[in-house]
């Protein structure tokens, strides 16, 4: 089975990643970052067992749901606590 190539996606999905993070923001979720968006979207789709094209690699960001993105926080903030805080700390002094 061919390998799934999502980083080549990234700056092709750019406005759509964009316009998710404006609507956390607009739903109070005021810290989440691009960053953070896609690494959850990635997470969501590590069990997929067919190739995933753009489309739909899109339609799970732009459906992706505040629950959704507070469960992976939780489950990566357990995972690498280290890194939990070093983000904290970036984003407050920001």
């Amino acid at each position: 089975m061919e390998k799934q190539q999502f980083e080549v996606w990234r700056s092709d999905v750019q406005p759509a990643l964009a316009s998710k993070v404006d609507e956390f923001h607009f739903l109070g979720y005021d810290r989440a970052t691009d960053n953070q968006i896609w690494e959850c979207v990635l997470y969501q789709l590590r069990k997929q067992k067919e190739f995933i094209h753009i489309n739909q690699f899109v339609n799970e960001l732009l459906t992706l749901k505040p629950q959704t993105y507070m469960t992976w926080l939780t489950i990566h903030a357990y995972k690498d606590p280290t890194d939990w805080f070093s983000e904290m700390e970036k984003t407050s002094e920001g």
